[in-house]
């Protein structure tokens, strides 16, 4: 009975995260979409016909396996951190912590809900790419489970951000000043090969550089680091992060006033 009552809670935490960014769709969904469209003209178009190849292949295809990790990555945290925020500053995840689900649920809803708009995102970046450039596939395992962990790994980031944050404003610092510099240090428009072997050891503490290889491997079959590695840091963050929130929601910390 409890079990059923759970998934019934899960499955509304879901529906009012996934209506909440389909219902404003034009600033959800339509944005990322133009954003890509400017980096595909800009750096695959202009810049990337004076770079030529890069690992092998053309830089327009190199670079956009990284562009829809990046759009990924940024829709699936900003989801989970601006709705969990507004959920505490309404005072509604008071009234969830003290219904009777279990917080597993609470973290697994919103959770589900970021993964569910950088999925949908990132798969309508991929159909703004194929007018660029002819789309590869290596393996569609590897492309598929990486961008469901990654997804998942940010939603928990956002998550945890929500918690701590004390107003609007604080939600957009982790992006603005760690999230968004780990990005583009991450190897998206570029083969950290190429760089000196210094630089190569400073980039592999930077974990986008493992989510971002991984999933090139899926569409080119190249990766700068191992797949192994990367699998395993992406498992790590989300036992750790899922933890980290499981823990700040039983105890209230930034929840209850």
């Amino acid at each position: 009975m409890a079990s059923s009552k759970n998934i019934i809670a899960l499955k509304s935490i879901l529906h009012k995260e996934i209506h909440r960014f389909m219902r404003i769709w034009v600033q959800t969904l339509v944005p990322p979409a133009i954003t890509i469209s400017l980096y595909f003209v800009i750096f695959g178009s202009l810049i990337g016909a004076r770079i030529g190849e890069m690992a092998g292949f053309d830089y327009m295809s190199f670079i956009v396996p990284g562009l829809i990790m990046m759009s990924v990555i940024t829709n699936s945290y900003s989801n989970v951190a601006s709705s969990f925020f507004s959920a505490k500053w309404q005072r509604n995840v008071e009234e969830m912590l003290v219904a009777p689900v279990p917080n597993w649920v609470i973290v697994a809803g919103y959770v589900g809900g970021g993964m569910a708009r950088g999925i949908l995102v990132g798969g309508i970046v991929t159909l703004v790419a194929m007018f660029f450039v002819d789309i590869q596939i290596h393996s569609f395992a590897i492309i598929i489970i990486t961008v469901a962990l990654t997804s998942a790994t940010f939603a928990l980031g956002g998550l945890i951000n929500a918690i701590f944050a004390g107003s609007f404003d604080d939600i957009s610092i982790i992006p603005t000043f760690i999230l968004t510099p780990l990005t583009y240090l991450g190897g998206v428009f570029y083969s950290i090969s190429l760089l000196p072997e210094f630089w190569q050891g400073v980039s592999q503490i930077n974990p986008i550089v493992y989510m971002v290889n991984a999933f090139r491997y899926g569409f080119l079959g190249i990766s700068d680091v191992s797949l192994i590695h990367s699998f395993a840091v992406l498992g790590i963050f989300i036992v750790s992060l899922y933890t980290i929130a499981m823990v700040l929601i039983s105890k209230g910390i930034g929840l209850r006033s």
